[in-house]
């Protein structure tokens, strides 16, 4: 009996930490202002300013990206272009659908199968596997990415890097659109 007590606690414990650990849930955000039109968002050119931390917090990078955005029916593109501190340059173009209210469905040529967005109040999430380029190889890098609707011209970005579980920086960025 004092052994099944011990690991019902036990079991308690762990799990009350585990949720402790969790991400917050989009429905904390259903009543923000302002309401998040992911369509009518990224619709046109935006500018956006990031930074890429590692694990303790350094900046690795920074980042600028031009946008050009264009939405048709339920399917939209967001070109990207990216220039980083370094002088490296990147493009990736989005291929996003609307699938339901609220949830979007987004492919890229550098996302391993498909990126998975739902939106509530001024907030978005996505989750997808992106594939990063290194010196000699690539790797694959899981992406939990909130935004939230600061404005109309206004969205700041924070996305959480993680391989295996272990998390491995942050991206941190802000679209103006113009």
């Amino acid at each position: 009996m004092k052994r099944r007590l011990i690991l019902t606690a036990a079991t308690a414990a762990a799990t009350s930490l585990l949720g402790a650990c969790a991400s917050p849930g989009l429905e904390l955000f259903a009543n923000e202002k302002p309401v998040l039109d992911l369509q009518d968002y990224f619709n046109g050119r935006l500018d956006a300013y990031g930074v890429f931390t590692d694990r303790s917090g350094a900046v690795v990078k920074r980042f600028t990206v031009l946008m050009q955005c264009q939405w048709n029916g339920d399917e939209g593109v967001l070109d990207e272009d990216f220039l980083y501190s370094d002088g490296t340059r990147q493009k990736r173009v989005w291929r996003l659908r609307k699938t339901a209210p609220g949830r979007f469905e987004g492919r890229a040529d550098d996302v391993i199968g498909v990126a998975v967005g739902e939106s509530s109040g001024n907030a978005l999430r996505w989750s997808y596997t992106l594939r990063l380029a290194l010196t000699d190889t690539t790797v694959d890098v899981q992406f939990d990415d909130w935004m939230y609707l600061m404005s109309d011209q206004v969205m700041l970005n924070k996305a959480t890097m993680s391989k295996f579980g272990v998390r491995l920086g942050e991206v941190t960025l802000t679209f103006i659109k113009r």
